[in-house]
């Protein structure tokens, strides 16, 4: 049997530098907080806790930090958190992904030039939330072909287009084509990072041809899911896990003889590795 691990696969640039950010932080001393969980995955955030690095869930909670240092999570915030962070004079770590902050940047720029502002993604992730706060007159979401048809617009009032970082490329495009349908006056920033877009292929072409593919991810990581939904339609027998005590390898196919292995942008790489290393010697 052979076992495929996508190269793409585990820690991304954005997610590697917010990670690397935590510890560095830790070495220093004193209180650490992330606001929110610091990257989707939960093995990491635990670790993070048994260092002592304490999440804050809410403005509320940020609001009682009276001393250490608040870390913005990768998925990054809204202005308002920067707001409260800076008129209560507490010291934070900007480890948001530069490629948020550019959409952050995109989409104050247009919406200030009098631009209606549609994002395509997921409106509960933190990622769309912290986005949705920069535009001036506020900004609709879209997930759906649904939503994006139903979605009524002022026709005489040019729209910009954005993405989540980790939307699914083939579903923005259609979802953009849907747009350009009903006759808006529109221009389409495509947001989506380069790495998305790698993983994503790459999972795909992967899949296309295994028997049985494996797709490790934390449960609320939003690229990780749409990484079993690309894999799930090319290969039957896909499976999403976290970490190695969720597969079961007697669900594997007996007649397997290519397995597939890819990991969400914020799979630690030895997660990965022990994935890999267990189909190839057990199954």
């Amino acid at each position: 049997m052979e076992v495929i691990v996508a190269k793409s696969a585990g820690f991304c640039f954005g997610v590697k530098r917010a990670v690397d950010t935590v510890y560095e932080q830790i070495e220093k001393g004193g209180v650490i907080y992330t606001y929110g969980p610091i990257i989707h995955n939960e093995l990491v955030v635990e670790d993070l806790a048994k260092k002592g690095v304490k999440v804050l869930n809410s403005e509320e909670e940020l609001a009682k930090v009276t001393e250490g240092t608040v870390i913005i999570r990768s998925h990054g915030v809204s202005k308002e958190i920067y707001d409260l962070l800076e008129a209560k004079g507490i010291a934070y770590v900007d480890a948001t992904c530069p490629f948020v902050k550019r959409i952050h940047k995109i989409v104050e720029k247009e919406s200030s030039e009098g631009k209606q502002i549609v994002i395509i993604g997921d409106p509960k992730h933190p990622e769309v939330e912290g986005i949705r706060s920069y535009a001036k007159d506020g900004a609709n979401v879209v997930e759906t072909a649904e939503e994006a048809d139903s979605l009524a617009l002022k026709k005489d009032v040019p729209i910009c287009i954005v993405s989540q970082t980790t939307f699914n490329l083939v579903k923005f495009q259609e979802l953009v084509a849907i747009f350009d349908k009903k006759g808006y006056d529109y221009n389409v920033v495509n947001t989506i990072c380069n790495a998305t877009e790698e993983r994503q292929t790459e999972a795909k072409e992967i899949a296309s041809k295994a028997d049985a593919m494996i797709v490790i991810g934390g449960s609320h990581s939003s690229n990780s899911r749409k990484l079993y939904e690309i894999c799930s339609k090319e290969c039957e027998y896909t499976f999403f896990i976290q970490t190695m005590d969720d597969l079961h390898l007697k669900e594997l196919p007996e007649t397997a003889e290519l397995v597939g292995i890819t990991a969400g942008a914020s799979t630690p790489n030895n997660i990965i590795e022990e994935v890999q290393k267990n189909v190839r010697t057990d199954f």
